[in-house]
């Protein structure tokens, strides 16, 4: 029944994988990583968009959060003919996929995400992640007037950080924590549950937040509110991304506590509910990055790699310095582009609006 299971699933993915390429040969093979996360959605269909406008052929798959079945799709571009495979990854375990591709002469772009294990491909290009932690750090600190906070009447937050699979991850949270150390070890900020200070330490695993999945980051927050901070009145919690902030807002407003007050909590992403709740007054901040520009930019980076031409992308900055540790797999760096990410809060909404980040209709709503 298993096999049959496996069989069935494996024919069901290479139907996907040909109606949503039309059949035939393709140039640029496109794989994300989850539907969960608004963003993956957009910024696939972004990608087919940017490559076909270059006049290459294209598909896109999503992966459900499921390392193996992208190591299908993956496989299944390759068997189309692709010259070049744009990668937003789930986990370590598509070096052996990245490793057939290169097998097969295909270009290969980490794209947002690192691949870890290897570092025997082409490009990562993203934003600088360092920096969006600390935007997100710096949010909290003029959120909360930390300036003015003392040991004797301190803050108090909670740590949330995304998936322990994204490298990325780990910049974000190490970014912020860098911001708000100095606050931390003054005692003029509190931190409620575990207080990893270096996504290194152990602790960071328990603030961790398995494959971004607002569920999960749902149902600690609900323990925490009963547990470690059922004595304290949270001013903050530092969330990683928008789903995720959502989620935690969630679990806030259900708590009688916070019903006239909420905790000011980041984000990532500017999703559109996010900027929504930023607007109405619930979430504090999310941090925009354009990617329809890293999109457009990535595919450009396709273009000239399979080109054979010299690499020159508008927008973007070669990680250099203490930044060129964004682009390390574990095995050694790989050559990383860096775009700029803008901190927005409710003061300066119309950023990602006036980008055209938005369809007409929630512009519309956020005026």
């Amino acid at each position: 029944m298993k096999k049959l299971t496996a069989v069935l699933l494996t024919v069901l993915l290479a139907a996907s994988f040909m109606i949503s390429c039309g059949g035939g040969k393709i140039d640029i093979g496109i794989a994300m990583p989850e539907t969960h996360v608004e963003r993956w959605v957009k910024d696939g269909n972004q990608l087919k968009l940017e490559a076909e406008t270059l006049g290459y052929k294209a598909a896109v798959q999503w992966a459900n959060a499921d390392q193996a079945i992208q190591n299908q799709q993956i496989q299944s571009f390759l068997t189309q003919g692709a010259k070049a495979l744009i990668i937003g990854n789930i986990s370590e375990g598509v070096g052996a996929a990245v490793t057939t591709a290169k097998q097969d002469g295909a270009v290969v772009i980490a794209y947002d995400r690192i691949i870890q294990g290897t570092h025997n491909y082409e490009y990562f290009i993203t934003f600088n992640n360092y920096k969006v932690g600390t935007l997100q750090g710096q949010s909290i600190v003029d959120g909360l007037n930390l300036a003015s906070a003392t040991a004797a009447s301190p803050r108090y937050i909670t740590l949330f950080a995304g998936s322990p699979t994204d490298a990325n991850a780990n910049f974000f949270f190490q970014g912020a924590m860098d911001v708000l150390l100095p606050y931390i070890n003054s005692r003029a900020l509190v931190v409620v549950g575990p207080a990893p200070k270096h996504y290194t330490d152990s602790a960071f695993q328990q603030i961790a937040t398995e494959n971004w999945m607002p569920e999960v980051a749902k149902r600690r927050m609900e323990a925490l509110l009963i547990g470690d901070a059922r004595n304290v009145t949270l001013d903050a919690i530092l969330a990683p991304n928008d789903t995720l902030a959502r989620a935690l807002l969630e679990a806030c407003k259900a708590d009688a506590k916070y019903q006239g007050s909420l905790p000011i909590v980041t984000g990532q992403d500017a999703e559109f509910d996010s900027a929504l709740s930023i607007k109405n007054g619930e979430q504090y901040s999310t941090v925009f990055k354009d990617t329809a520009k890293l999109a457009e930019a990535a595919v450009l980076l396709a273009d000239q790699l399979i080109k054979g031409e010299t690499v020159d992308i508008p927008g973007t900055v070669l990680a250099t310095g203490d930044l060129e540790a964004i682009g390390f797999t574990g095995t050694g760096n790989v050559k990383t582009l860096l775009l700029d990410p803008i901190l927005v809060t409710k003061n300066n909404i119309n950023v990602p609006v006036n980008a055209g980040f938005y369809s007409d209709a929630q512009a519309e709503q956020l005026k």
